[in-house]
């Protein structure tokens, strides 16, 4: 039995993100199965620090 995750990221962030690491247009064009495993783990790594950045406490002035 297939058990189908809901994704953490939105579509918009994974997309933002995609495009601030250059390989929106690969997504794009071939979806995930496209990109390769180091700009995955490169766009999880990225999806951290923002999440990181935006708890509470951690807010810069």
């Amino acid at each position: 039995m297939s058990r189908r995750r809901s994704s953490m990221m939105s579509n918009e962030l994974k997309e933002q993100i995609a495009q601030e690491l250059g390989f929106a247009g690969t997504l794009h064009q071939e979806g995930f199965g496209g990109v390769s495993s180091r700009d995955c783990g490169n766009m999880v790594k990225m999806a951290i620090e923002l999440a990181e950045r935006n708890l509470p406490g951690n807010r810069m002035s």
